[in-house]
């Protein structure tokens, strides 16, 4: 068998891929989806690194009026296997390209300069404009002081419009406009300078897209749907297709068939299954199991085959991490905790999301996850209603890692502690165990008012925690095995680790006037009956089926007396 193609990671660009003959995934069909459309504008959001930017320059290279040549690009792809009134737009329209995937700086100054140069760029690809004796006087000194960057600040709002215009009378067709990336700068502006870019770009992008004659489709990609903001104000011909939707579903990131493909013809020796719960889980529209492109094609191409968190590597996530820290944020917490257990949650996603609003109405923060990538749906509950779902093992580390910061910046838990305490408990090392986690309890759960405190909280509490060896472990919570539901369990993914199975249960502290002995009674009763509970309804059925040998599975009971837990049976002392 011969080699794979060679894979460029990180190359966007379509023409150097085929070009180079490099590998390459074939989406080419999407080119005939958006020619078929019935409305001249697309917004396609989908979440980062998959393949937006790849998709848009493809587009570019397919219709691009001034680079006939590149028809040979695409000979070799499946759009070329269709029909003949699609091959015929192959080289017909001049194309107008820019994306804004770099426009994220700290200033609005500095986000301004990268939003011009980009537009400067656009008119130099088109100089020879200036030099058929297609533009007019005043038109030449407009576009001149564009490509000088001396233009008004209302110059370039309106210069993707002009310049369609001006093509549309040269080339004697109608115009292709791409926009790559939309929101990227309005995300990085959200905090310090969202005032400044919010009109700057709903001016531009109006005006190349609304009333304009002189286009014939137009693509806009990005993350979020913010048409509420004003971006678009009365288009009437644009429509949007996100990841809610059928339309355009396998368009962007892999498919099941395309994964087994790569790792195929890359040789990965990786059982599938694993690379599947690492990798894969999000659902577009009705499509499921779509995997992450960029972190397929890593792991692929990694010599160790070695499993990591390359699309989380690729942001800093701090606005999702801000929006879960915040000290009001105590109720999505809750809900993080129960999905990094495994479990799903249930939301209203919103069509059109507004950044500003963010700060008074905290359920969007669902919106923004689900948008970004972070979580993926299940199923569609109601009109704006779906059950949500961290869709992989890679992603789950990001709710990890940012459950364990909370942890450490607001109540003060040392990280290192944690380790060393739930390596304890997974080495069957009980009353070590007891000990680090009565003092971790000590020292933190005064955060909790225990006073009026349900198991929930406590269950909740401990998933949180469990999340520091949530890359060993599968942690699940109130699943049915045996003959009822468990609290908390622990899959190895190592089946020769063991496997816990934790039953919680909660008492009164101690009791005015109440001895020390007779407390001790039942603090040991409900351990035994936690115990008993685990026997009776075999919670542990799951981890035998999950190939874990009997002597490997830990029935572990914690019984909370306030904020204090107690997991061995205690010895009563003498009256």
């Amino acid at each position: 068998m011969t080699n794979p193609k060679e894979l460029n990671l990180g190359d966007s660009d379509f023409k150097s891929i085929i070009e180079n003959d490099n590998y390459f995934i074939d989406k080419s069909m999407l080119i005939k989806e958006i020619i078929k459309a019935q409305k001249a504008v697309l917004l396609l959001p989908r979440p980062r690194r998959f393949g937006k930017t790849l998709n848009l320059s493809m587009l570019k290279y397919f219709f691009d009026k001034n680079e006939p040549e590149n028809k040979k690009l695409f000979t070799e792809l499946k759009i070329w296997q269709t029909e003949e009134d699609i091959k015929q737009h192959c080289g017909k329209y001049p194309v107008i390209y820019l994306s804004f995937k770099d426009a994220k700086e700290e200033t609005w100054e500095d986000c301004y300069k990268l939003i011009i140069s980009e537009i400067v760029k656009l008119y130099r690809n088109h100089r020879y404009l200036l030099e058929k004796g297609t533009l007019y006087e005043d038109e030449k000194n407009k576009y001149n002081k564009i490509l000088n960057e001396i233009a008004k600040k209302t110059d370039y709002q309106n210069s993707i419009k002009l310049l369609s215009g001006y093509l549309q009378r040269y080339h004697k067709e109608k115009v292709i406009i791409l926009v790559d990336e939309y929101d990227t700068p309005i995300q990085a502006g959200y905090k310090k300078y969202y005032n400044k870019i919010i009109p700057f770009m709903r001016n531009l992008l109006s005006g190349a897209y609304k009333d304009n004659t002189s286009l014939y489709k137009g693509v806009i990609t990005g993350i979020l749907r913010v048409s509420r903001e004003s971006i678009f104000t009365g288009l009437n011909n644009i429509t949007v297709h996100s990841i809610l939707d059928e339309e355009f579903s396998d368009k962007f990131g892999f498919t099941e068939p395309e994964v087994k493909q790569i790792l195929k013809d890359f040789k990965t020796k990786t059982d599938y299954s694993t690379i599947k719960y690492w990798y894969d889980g999000y659902k577009i529209g009705d499509t499921e199991n779509i995997y992450n492109p960029w972190s397929i094609l890593n792991f692929a191409v990694s010599k160790k085959e070695k499993f990591k968190t390359y699309w989380t590597n690729t942001s800093t996530n701090e606005l999702i991490k801000d929006e879960i820290k915040k000290k009001d944020a105590s109720n999505i917490r809750k809900e993080i905790l129960k999905l990094i257990s495994g479990e799903t949650v249930t939301k209203d996603l919103e069509e059109n999301f507004v950044f500003t609003d963010l700060k008074k109405r905290k359920s969007l923060i669902w919106t923004l996850l689900a948008y970004s990538g972070y979580l993926t749906t299940r199923k569609q509950i109601s009109r704006k209603g779906y059950e949500l779902i961290i869709p992989n093992s890679e992603i789950k580390t990001i709710f990890q890692d940012t459950v364990i910061e909370w942890f450490e910046s607001e109540i003060n838990i040392d990280k290192y502690q944690l380790i060393e305490t739930f390596n304890y408990l997974t080495n069957n090392e009980i009353p070590s165990f007891e000990k680090g986690f009565k003092q971790i309890i000590g020292d933190t759960f005064s955060y909790y008012n225990t006073a009026k405190t349900h198991e929930y909280v406590y269950q909740s509490y401990m998933l949180g925690l469990l999340a520091i060896i949530g890359d060993d472990y599968i942690i699940k919570s109130d699943k049915e095995s045996g003959d009822g539901r468990y609290d908390i369990m622990l899959i190895p993914h190592d089946k020769s680790k063991y496997g816990v199975v934790i039953e919680i249960k909660q008492i009164e502290k101690l009791k005015d006037k109440e001895t020390n002995n007779n407390f001790v009674k039942r603090i040991n009763k409900s351990i035994k009956k936690a115990l008993a509970q685990i026997d009776k309804n075999k919670y542990y059925k799951e981890l035998i089926d999950s190939k874990i040998e009997e002597d490997k599975i830990i029935k572990l009971p914690i019984v909370f007396a306030g904020k204090e837990p107690y997991i061995i049976p205690i010895l009563m002392k003498n009256k």
